[in-house]
């Protein structure tokens, strides 16, 4: 045997072992994870353009809102003795939180859309009402006499003064205050309204009630700064995600809207009732809602964009067993082309479903890749059997996945449980092949 015929030989070898051609169908599926990841990055790059239009959007009426209070601020001497050896002071300030905070409010959604995106925003009518109880002189470490108690600064934190509506008008004591912008310090809001509320004395009942009209986006979040704390809203949207360090005692979801009940008690949170200066933090006890969009195209684009190596190998692997079966070869040429037809779809669902309905979307989708597919599979193996399994295969997958997809809290252990059973049955089709003698057959043929 010459030379030529060695190497002739040897390359038809190669080219029939299965051992060599499964190695080569792993080699393609992991060069086609570059593909697919660049799959993901435009479904993320999409998202945040999305995310920046939404942003430029809520800048513009009113973005997440935050209250904070009311509380009261009331300055206090600290004297000391300059290089001079003179008294001079510096004031700091004590915080009071309310005794009795409750607030009920309606929450009025509404979608703005700009280009392909949209926005949630809201208008929140809120009514304030409480006392502050004032503490003991027993428990405060200041002189009664460096306290300005006519000097005390009535408080409320408002994240995004943007979304004031109506001027806040505050009764307090029978008295009538109307609020102007700013805080006396960021101790424990960094912005707000406030006014000077005058003396405060100890045997006042120190009651306060006021409304709040709000503009704001999404989301919409409370500080429990009351000793006992009820907070009720209600709105027509029907999907709110309840967030934050508290949820509701009670509350009603339905299709027509929801309603939630807030009941928190100053033991609940880590700060005082009452404390000088910055000592305590109030922000990570806040607590509220979203109004959240069920229809996240691009999260739902995401979560799909994972399965995109089960598609490969098993449509791949139905191509490989074809060539066993039906003892005709499929160029490594025709799998790249197979696998990016398959990741074809994920951006055929992402760039429809800004369109229209990411269910139909999807079947539309599913569908134009499902018959490429297909109609390949009969012109390259010529085979109309072959080409029914494909169609049948790729529709079972791509029926399934959108099971999972509507099954967001099932959607692990159906993925999971749908996977052990495709293996089952590949291990059961193949049980009864002998891929040795497979392989020896092909290589005493092509010998």
């Amino acid at each position: 045997m010459n030379t030529q015929d060695t190497v002739k030989k040897t390359a038809n070898y190669f080219k029939s072992s299965i051992t060599l051609k499964i190695f080569s169908v792993g080699i393609l599926i992991l060069l086609l994870l570059i593909p697919a990841g660049m799959v993901q990055n435009l479904i993320s790059e999409r998202q945040s353009r999305r995310d920046s239009v939404v942003n430029e959007i809520c800048q513009k009426w009113g973005a997440h809102q935050t209250i904070t209070g009311p509380f009261i601020t009331v300055p206090f001497k600290i004297f000391f003795k300059d290089n001079n050896g003179k008294t001079q002071f510096n004031l700091n300030y004590l915080h009071i939180l309310p005794e009795t905070l409750n607030v009920t409010g309606e929450i009025k959604p509404e979608v703005r859309y700009r280009s392909l995106f949209e926005a949630v925003l809201y208008n929140i009518k809120l009514q304030f009402n409480g006392n502050f109880k004032l503490p003991p002189k027993s428990q405060l470490n200041i002189d009664q006499t460096n306290i300005l108690w006519d000097k005390a600064y009535l408080s409320l934190g408002i994240t995004d003064m943007r979304g004031i509506q109506d001027q806040v008008i505050i009764n307090f004591n029978g008295a009538v205050y109307n609020a102007s912008p700013g805080l006396k310090t960021a101790d424990l809001a960094d912005a707000g309204v406030g006014m000077l509320i005058g003396p405060l004395k100890p045997n006042e009942p120190n009651n306060f009630t006021f409304a709040l009209n709000l503009n704001g986006s999404e989301q919409i979040s409370f500080i429990p700064v009351g000793e006992s704390n009820t907070i009720k809203i209600k709105s027509n949207w029907p999907s709110p995600s309840f967030n934050g360090a508290f949820l509701p005692i009670t509350r009603e979801v339905q299709k027509d809207g929801f309603y939630a009940n807030w009941k928190i008690l100053h033991l609940n949170r880590n700060y005082p009732q009452f404390w000088e200066g910055s000592q305590y933090k109030v922000a990570p006890s806040a607590f509220g809602l979203q109004l959240i969009l069920t229809a996240n195209i691009y999260q739902k684009s995401t979560r799909l964009a994972k399965y995109s190596v089960m598609f490969l190998v098993f449509t791949f692997a139905a191509f490989f067993f074809s060539e066993i079966i039906n003892k005709r070869r499929v160029h490594p040429i025709q799998y790249i082309l197979i696998g990016l037809a398959i990741l074809l779809f994920y951006t055929l669902v992402l760039s429809l479903s800004e369109h229209m309905h990411f269910n139909y979307a999807y079947i539309l989708s599913a569908t134009a890749v499902t018959f490429m597919i297909t109609g390949y599979a009969k012109a390259i193996v010529s085979n109309s059997k072959f080409a029914l399994t494909i169609l049948g295969i790729l529709a079972i997958l791509y029926s399934y996945l959108f099971i999972i997809l509507q099954l967001e809290d099932y959607a692990l252990i159906m993925g999971s449980i749908g996977l052990l059973v495709i293996l089952a049955v590949v291990m059961y089709m193949t049980r009864k092949i002998n891929w040795y003698e497979v392989e020896t057959e092909q290589q005493e043929n092509v010998n």
